[in-house]
Formats: structure tokens, C-alpha cells, sequence
């Protein structure tokens, strides 16, 4: 099969030959649809993940079941299945093992910019045959992380919501903003390019590379992880208000607490970080099916590419050019 391999840090990726392993316990051999780009993915490639290379990359997506390893029990060839990085219920195989040039090499527990791919049973979640692989795609990572993240952390309707980052996830966000009932939706980049499709879903569009950001939020849900903006967003927390971190912050970097005092107003302001915004697949994917209709996804999806154009597809995410991005075998 063909893989986009990370085969060394901060350089284009290589799409090569791949040849899958015989499935071990708790595997399932995938026939990839679609793949998200995700931030986390930009991470890996900088080298602020860790891990051993080369190794396969992406960890959203929708594919085919081709075949199961022993001990799967969730999943049958043939199926529809959402492939997403949060662990649902089912085995937790060994990490998928593939050969390239000869030698053998292990990945991660979910991987999807390749044809084929070999997963952990608990990274996949079943679906109808009839659902859209694109929608499929995001609810692996992006937009359940958004759904999750709102349904854990808005407290009641009416609550003034700062999104910091109109990336892949603060897109998804917006898409699902108006469930959460809020009362003002501000959304702050340093991308004019992002402008249209906020305003479209915010009442405020800032751009930090020219533009002042002000205001006082009940709830601030930072999905771009840069010290800079969280230094300048901690401020604006309203009394009692709520700091969210979603995306993560590069390792090493330090954030600073401007005025600190200011954190003691009301009963207290928090900052805390959250995992996917607690989403749990196996349980929340069919909610999150029944109620795609809701949802304003159009215009999220911005790109498609072909696997073979991966680089590309990674360089205008990288420039702030994108919503979302799927990659297609």
C-alpha cells in the first residue's frame, strides 16, 4: 500500500511502499475513505510529540473494515467505522507493526494518511453504511472534540465564549457554537483569511495581527496553544470566568500570568485543560450522528487532496489558508 511516512522531523513527509503485518491480538486491518489533518499531526512533524521514526502518521478518519485480528469483537469486515485517537470500548491491541525497505517498524495505534492501515479495535467505532465518510472523518477527532468540549464546559445559556484559533478545531467549534445557546461568540486569529467563515457563525471576528482583542468572557476555549495569545486572553476572563485549553502549547514554552491578582476576581477564575473535551466514541458518535443536521458544516471542509499530495495539503494548513483538510487515498 501507499503511506505518508515521517521519516525525519521538520521535512516533507514521503509517500511510499508499506507493506502491513499479520494482525495480532485486538487489530483491525482498515481500508482508509478519508483522513483529517489535525494540528497534533503539524506537532509530530516539528518533532514536540516524541516517539521513534519512521512512523505512520494521522489519527482521524473514516474507513472500511478489511479484516480483524483475534480478540475483535466490536467489528466485522465489511463495516463503516470512524477511526479517532480517544480509546472507545473493545481490545487495546499491540502497537501495528509495518515493513518498508526491508525493515520492520511500529505505529501508532490509529494511523490514516494511507490506503490501508492496521488499528487498534478501541480506536474505532462503528457507523451506518449510509453515513457521509467526510462527517465520518470529523467526528474522529476535530469536531468531536468541539461537541465534547462545549457540552462539558458551557455552563448555562447566555454565556459570553472567546474561541482563540480558527484552525481545524476552532472551526468545528463555531459549527456547533449556536447548540451551546451562547449569548456573545467572539473569535480571535492571526489570519484575515479566517474573517468569512467566523462572521458568518460569531458576532466578532479579531484579527491579532492587527486588531486589539478586548472584552470580557465567561468562557475562553484556546485551540492554538501559543503562549502570546494566552498571555493576552487570561485578562479578559470575566469574574468567576473559565480558561480552557484544548490545543497544547509547544514543550519547554513558558506562560506568564500578567497581573496576576486579577485571577482572584468573583469567586475565583480557573484554567484548566481538557482531553477531546472528555469525548467518549463508542457512546457519543451515534449521539453525534442523530444530530449532524444541526450542525452548520458547510463551507468546514475547505480542501481535499490525493494521498500523493500530502505536502501540499500540510503546507496550507500550515499558512492559515484551510479549514478543514481531508486527504483521500
Amino acid at each position: 500500500m501507499k503511506a505518508a511516512v515521517l521519516t525525519e522531523l521538520n521535512a516533507p513527509l514521503q509517500v511510499c511502499d508499506v507493506d502491513l503485518t499479520p494482525l495480532q491480538f485486538g487489530q483491525v486491518q482498515v481500508r482508509i475513505l478519508a483522513a483529517g489533518i489535525c494540528g497534533a499531526q503539524l506537532q509530530e512533524i516539528r518533532g514536540e510529540k516524541g516517539g521513534p521514526l519512521p512512523h505512520l502518521m494521522g489519527h482521524e478518519g473514516c474507513g472500511i473494515v478489511e479484516a480483524v485480528g483475534p480478540g475483535v469483537s466490536r467489528l466485522k469486515v465489511g463495516d463503516k467505522c470512524v477511526m479517532h485517537w480517544r480509546k472507545a470500548a473493545g481490545a487495546e491491541s499491540p502497537f501495528p507493526r509495518y515493513r518498508m525497505d526491508g525493515r520492520e517498524f511500529t505505529s501508532g495505534l490509529v494511523t490514516t494518511w494511507a490506503e490501508q492501515t492496521i488499528c487498534s479495535e478501541n480506536r474505532l467505532t462503528p457507523i451506518p453504511d449510509k453515513t457521509d465518510a467526510a462527517l465520518a472523518t470529523l467526528l474522529g477527532c476535530g469536531l468531536s472534540t468541539a461537541i465534547a468540549t462545549l457540552e462539558s464546559e458551557v455552563r448555562h445559556m447566555g454565556e459570553r465564549i472567546l474561541v482563540i484559533g480558527c484552525g481545524g478545531l476552532g472551526s468545528s467549534l463555531l459549527s456547533a457554537m449556536h447548540l451551546a445557546a451562547p449569548g456573545h461568540v467572539c473569535v480571535c486569529d492571526v489570519h484575515e483569511g479566517k474573517r468569512g467563515y467566523a462572521e458568518a457563525r460569531a458576532n466578532r471576528y479579531v484579527n491579532m495581527a492587527a486588531e486589539t482583542l478586548d472584552g470580557k468572557y465567561d468562557l475562553i476555549l484556546d485551540t492554538a496553544g501559543v503562549p502570546a495569545a494566552m498571555e493576552t486572553a487570561l485578562p479578559l476572563l470575566a469574574p468567576s470566568g473559565r480558561y480552557v485549553m484544548i490545543g497544547q502549547p509547544p514543550p519547554g514554552r513558558p506562560v506568564c500570568i500578567n497581573a496576576a491578582r486579577h485571577m482572584f476576581d468573583g469567586e475565583g477564575k480557573s484554567i484548566s485543560a481538557t482531553q477531546g473535551g472528555g469525548f467518549k466514541p463508542d457512546q457519543d458518535i451515534p449521539r453525534y450522528l442523530a444530530i449532524a443536521d444541526e450542525l452548520r458544516l458547510a463551507d468546514l471542509v475547505t480542501h481535499t487532496f490525493r494521498l500523493d499530495e500530502i505536502n501540499h495539503a500540510l503546507d496550507l494548513v500550515r499558512a492559515g489558508d484551510a479549514g478543514r483538510v481531508l486527504i483521500v487515498p
